[in-house]
């Protein structure tokens, strides 16, 4: 998935400075770059950490897009959803309050977590 998220975060003057030198000096292309490669090196390093979380507690890596047939097809197996996923989780428009109570029985997101407002506020209690 392509999409990327806006993060914003506040930096030191001197800190900011270095980097500013490192896009003047041509090591990056801009500030952007610099930071997503220094994010990206952090995750890998950390690596072994995000595993075994993942293996531990069953998390998904990666993005999960759910869809109103997809959450009638659980409830017609006698299944509700416990979803731990690191990414994306998405629960498209089709899905509504109602459905998403019958069907989800609790959501833990690490990442982003799309789905429409009122199906977000019917679930909040089961959101951790």
């Amino acid at each position: 998935m392509t999409e990327t998220e806006k993060i914003t975060i506040n930096m030191g003057p001197v800190d900011l400075g270095r980097l500013d030198v490192l896009v003047e000096q041509g090591v990056y292309t801009n500030r952007t770059d610099a930071i997503r490669t220094a994010i990206r090196n952090l995750l890998d390093h950390h690596e072994p950490v995000i595993r075994e979380v993942t293996v531990r507690r069953s998390f998904v890596l990666g993005a999960l897009i759910l869809n109103r047939v997809d959450l009638l097809n659980q409830l017609k197996q006698g299944k509700r959803l416990a979803i731990n996923i690191i990414g994306l989780l998405s629960l498209s428009s089709d899905i509504d309050a109602q459905l998403a109570l019958d069907a989800i029985e609790s959501i833990c997101v690490r990442g982003v977590f799309r789905a429409p407002a009122e199906v977000k506020e019917a679930l909040a209690e089961r959101i951790g």
